[in-house]
Parts: structure tokens; sequence; C-alpha cells
């Protein structure tokens, strides 16, 4: 039955679902381009996921510094859209595996609330498993490959997929909390992030969404057509590459991140092993919070 269940939660219906797998992303401070909240978008409407349930903003956002924003719709009807989080539910295409996807906004109060809803419908949906996704800035060029590198705190998961132990110390976001909830109730967890080039963090970019939504394919064994997105990563690049070669000392700074890349690749740096993790953990050190 649709409704609010205490004061936060709003059930639209009951999906059926198995042992499903919980994808996450947040927009905010694990977010750098849009990336992350980017590609899980993407992976909601290529597998026609069905919003289920919503998580009411009352009482996890400042408003003051997460405003509710005023849009006009083409009948000219003015509406208020509050910040969302939303749940909702897929099958992917090809295979018995059943995601439901949590699209929001980093709440600003009240984490181990938030995070005791979404327990509920973690536990509620059968989820068996939790992925977030996030993407951070750091010193890379905006010409080559995207990196991405996943972590867990889970043995099973580290061995299956390739991904590094989590050992980050130091400020950290909702998916952390998240994360130590759900694991401590048996629900393993793991992360991928991308790299997004620092001198471009506040442009939408959708390279490192492209690499997002490959990577989560291939953790799942599914073929996705990413034309649309591999399109515009193409017009990124060389939109990006028009600004900065009009620049010469930035076109100088790019062309050096490019060499010193193109020089760890040769020296055989793993490209998303502990070196990058450490990076991850450099750039949520440092972020404001």
């Amino acid at each position: 039955m649709a409704g609010w269940t205490g004061e936060n939660l709003r059930w639209d219906h009951r999906p059926d679902l198995h042992e499903p797998l919980m994808i996450a992303a947040f927009e905010g401070w694990s977010d750098a381009g849009d990336a992350a909240s980017d590609a899980v978008s993407w992976l909601a409407g290529a597998w026609a996921a069905e919003p289920f349930a919503a998580i009411d903003p009352e009482d996890f956002y400042n408003f003051t510094d997460t405003r509710p924003r005023v849009s006009i719709d083409e009948g000219g009807i003015r509406k208020l859209d509050w910040p969302a989080n939303v749940f909702s539910a897929a099958s992917v295409p090809g295979t018995e595996q059943q995601v439901v996807f949590l699209q929001g906004i980093e709440p600003n109060t009240k984490w181990r609330t938030y995070a005791s809803i979404v327990d509920e419908v973690v536990a509620e949906t059968g989820a068996t498993q939790m992925l977030s996704v996030g993407s951070f800035l750091t010193d890379v060029p905006h010409t080559r490959a995207v990196r991405v590198t996943g972590t867990s705190t889970d043995p099973t998961l580290i061995k299956l997929h390739n991904l590094v132990p989590a050992r980050y110390q130091g400020p950290t976001g909702i998916i952390s909390v998240l994360a130590e909830r759900l694991t401590g109730q048996g629900v393993p967890w793991m992360s991928l992030w991308a790299t997004v080039p620092h001198y471009v963090g506040q442009t939408a970019s959708p390279k490192a969404a492209l690499a997002l939504v490959e990577r989560v394919s291939d953790l799942l064994g599914v073929i996705l057509d990413t034309t649309s997105l591999q399109r515009a990563a193409e017009d990124y690049v060389r939109q990006i590459s028009e600004v900065v070669e009009s620049d010469e000392d930035v076109a100088a700074y790019v062309r050096r991140l490019e060499e010193s890349h193109d020089r760890n690749l040769m020296a055989e740096i793993p490209p998303d092993g502990e070196a990058l993790a450490a990076e991850i953990q450099k750039f949520l050190r440092e972020r404001p919070h």
C-alpha cells in the first residue's frame, strides 16, 4: 500500500524482487564532474527502472545549503522541486540479475536516521549486495583513458572482482555510513571510483560516466549499447581540448599531465591499484566538509 511509513519513507508499491543488487550514487561530495550520478541515471534509464519508493527530504537537508529548485514546465506551470532521493527497480535484460537503484543528493543532517531508512528498503527488497559509485578530482589529463578503481571490505568481492581493500581513514560521506551499517548486517559492499581532471571539475564529464557504466557492466557480466555516452564523451574531449588549446599556459600544463600519465603506463604502474586508491584517499581528505 502506498504511503509514508513512519515519517520519512513513502512506498508507491513494493516490487517483487529476488536478491537484487543495490546501486547507489549521490550528487555532491563524491560526484566530481557529475560522473557518478550521471552513470547511475544512465543505467536506470537503459534498464527501464521503475520508481517504487522515495525519502521525504524534510528531515535530511538544510534548505539554505541544498535548496529546492523552481522550474516551469512546457505548459507554463510553475513547479517546486525538492531534493530527491528515489528508489527504483529494474531487471537487467538477458540475465536473471535484478537491481535496486538509489539516486539522490547527499543529505546534510541525520545520517544515521537516513541510513536506517535505506536499511529498511534493503530488507524489504531482499538486496544482497550494495555497489556505490563515485568520482573524484585528480591530476589526470582529459585526453587519456579514465581510470576506475574498485574497493571493498569483503574478501570474497575483492577476489571475485579484482578490487582493492578499502583502507581509507579520514573525513567521509554518506556512502561510508551506509556501507558500515549494511556490512554489519551481512550485506557486503563495494565501491567504484572514476577519475575526473581537476582543471575541468565543474564541467559534467560524460567520459567518466561512460567509464563507470562500462565497469558496472563488467561486474555484472552484461553488454550495454553505450553509443550515446560514447558520442557525448567524444564531444566532451573535443570541446575541452578547444578551450585548453586557446590558452598556452593551460595547454602546456595538460601536456605535462599527459607526459606524466604516459610515463606511468610505460613503467607499468597499475592504473587501478593501490596508487589510485591513495589518490582517492587524498581527494576525500582535502575536500571541504
